[in-house]
This record gives structure tokens, C-alpha cells and sequence, in this order.
């Protein structure tokens, strides 16, 4: 792993539901990728024999019984404390072999994120739809956050302890991989991503993602961010929109007004007074929200920066 990697704290961090068949591969190949590494592994209200299996590998072995990844997440991350944090699913569809390769290079750079993009050549590790709702999904956080990351639901990931402990973690499920890559770009932290093989689950493992349901609270975690960090936009568009309908149902009336000098439709003009006073109210509750979401942001930043750097965390 080399010296700069043995100088420093890690800890591999694993949530699990139901991960009986999985969970004891899993933590063995993090165990002989990171031999100093501690394993953990949060049961999440399993019904299997995750929490045995698990042990048995070697992992220390604790739990979380608010349901969902998010909530795991959460629970993790206000646990554990570490100088590295490698965050892997159970499944054992992870490569193992490149998480010393992630950390090295989180170390070396000194990053506070490094996302493992998945690589995969069979078809079958990806459900149907779930290939093309990454993308989509991506694509959407590219454009409106920032385009340094390919694959934003990929479940593989190294923080820095500074990273861990200023994420407010608010997701309850899987929606939690978009939380995590928007809280890195933003704050502008040095991020980086590193390309990994992705497998298929072995068989008689079940995935617990649902490509619609998640799909949708993806895409509803998109929306309430865009709203919360981006304010300004978000209802600066939403006022425009208004204030463009209001003009094109007043361009009419106007004209008759200027034929004929009568009003013939009423409700219409009151319609488009309306919706321009909206539009303009929309407008001023984003400036105002504006600051606020700056205020936010400075206040995670400064508990991002209460931490020291990777760089900086030596035994």
C-alpha cells in the first residue's frame, strides 16, 4: 500500500440489508486489499444471517434500525472516526483490489473525494434501465452542479475525515450517492474519479434498488437541491415563466384596447396583473433566498474547514 497509506487511519464502511449470501466476500476481499483497514459493516434490519456472516469475516459489526442507505449513511459517518473513509456496498459487485489504488491517490493529491466510476462489460450487471437512468440522472447533476463526475449513483467512493464530517447527510435511501456528490462539488472540494470494474451479483443475491421508486426520489432530491442551493435560478426561472405567460395573454388585450379603447376581457387582464405580480414576488423570494443558501454554504465550508487535510492526518 505503501508508507504515506500506513500513516493513516482507514476505515471501510459497508451498509448492509439482507446481504446474508455477499456480505462475508465482501469484507474479506477490503480485508486483503487494506490489511490495516477496520471493516464495518451497519445491519440495517436484516432478516438473514448478514450480522453473523459479517463478524465471522472479520468485520466489527454494528446496526442502524431507521430503514434505508441514507439513514446508514448517517449513522455511519457520525460513528466512525477515521482519516480515510472507503465506502463500498455489500453486494460484492465492488472491485475491492482498487479501493488501495483510491486511496493512494486521495492521500497523494490530497483529495477530500474520490468516486469509483464503474466499468463493467457484462449487460447483467446493470437491471434494465438502471444503465440509462444513471446516465440521465448524471447527466442532470453534470449540467446543473458541476461536470467533474461520469457515474453519480456509483456506490463507491473514498472521503477524507474533513469530507465526513461536514456532510449533512439529510437522504433516507439510495438517493443518498446524488447528496454525496453534490455536497462535494458544492463546495468546491479537490475531488477526483477513478475507473473500477463493476460485477454482476452472485447468484441468488437481490438487488434492493427499484429503478422507478429510487428513480423518483433521485430525481426529487435533484429538484429540492437545485431549490436549496441554487435559489436564485431556480425561482428567478419560475418568475420568468409567469411574467412571459402574463405577456403573451396581455398582448392581445392590448391590442384590442388600442382598436377600440374597451377592455372586452376582464378575468384575462386580471389574470395577467396577477401572474406578473407572482412572477416578480417569485423573483424577489429567490434573491432573498439567495443569501440565505450563501450563509448556508459558508457555514459548511467553514466545518469543512475545521478539519485538517488528508495530507495533514498522520498517526
Amino acid at each position: 500500500m505503501g508508507p504515506r497509506v500506513r500513516e493513516h487511519e482507514i476505515a471501510v464502511l459497508v451498509p448492509c440489508f439482507n446481504e446474508e449470501l455477499t456480505v462475508g466476500e465482501t469484507v474479506t476481499a477490503f480485508r486483503e486489499a487494506l490489511p490495516l483497514a477496520t471493516v464495518y459493516v451497519y445491519d440495517n434490519n436484516s432478516t438473514d444471517r448478514t450480522a453473523d456472516v459479517a463478524r465471522a469475516a472479520g468485520a466489527v459489526v454494528c446496526s442502524e434500525p431507521r430503514q434505508g442507505k441514507g439513514n446508514v449513511v448517517r449513522r455511519m459517518f457520525a460513528d466512525v472516526d477515521a482519516d480515510i473513509y472507503v465506502l463500498t456496498d455489500g453486494d460484492a459487485t465492488y472491485e475491492a483490489e482498487a479501493a488501495p489504488r483510491m486511496v493512494r491517490r486521495a492521500i497523494e493529491e490530497n483529495l477530500d473525494f474520490v468516486n469509483g466510476a464503474r466499468v463493467s462489460r457484462s449487460m447483467e450487471a446493470y437491471r434494465r434501465g438502471h444503465r440509462f437512468g444513471n446516465y440521465v440522472l448524471t447527466a442532470m447533476v453534470r449540467n446543473i452542479f458541476g461536470k467533474q463526475f461520469t457515474d453519480m449513483l456509483s456506490g463507491y467512493k473514498v472521503f477524507s475525515r474533513r469530507y465526513v464530517k461536514s456532510f449533512p447527510a439529510m437522504s433516507r435511501g439510495f438517493e443518498i450517492e446524488t447528496e454525496l456528490t453534490v455536497h462535494a462539488l458544492e463546495l468546491r472540494m479537490p475531488c477526483a474519479e477513478e475507473l473500477t470494474a463493476y460485477g454482476e451479483r452472485p447468484s441468488g443475491s437481490v438487488s434492493k434498488l427499484s429503478t422507478f421508486r429510487d428513480g423518483a426520489r433521485i430525481l426529487r432530491l435533484i429538484f429540492d437541491l437545485v431549490r436549496y442551493e441554487r435559489p436564485l435560478q431556480f425561482f428567478g426561472l419560475v418568475g420568468a415563466a409567469l411574467i412571459l405567460l402574463a405577456v403573451a395573454l396581455a398582448v392581445p388585450l392590448a391590442e384590442t384596447y388600442f382598436e377600440t379603447g374597451l377592455v372586452p376581457r376582464l378575468p384575462t387582464a386580471v389574470l395577467a396583473v396577477g401572474l406578473i405580480i407572482v412572477g416578480f414576488l417569485s423573483w424577489l423570494a429567490g434573491l432573498i433566498l439567495d443569501a440565505v443558501a450563501t450563509m448556508r454554504s459558508e457555514m459548511k465550508r467553514l466545518a469543512y474547514l475545521s478539519h485538517p487535510t488528508v495530507s495533514a492526518n498522520r498517526n
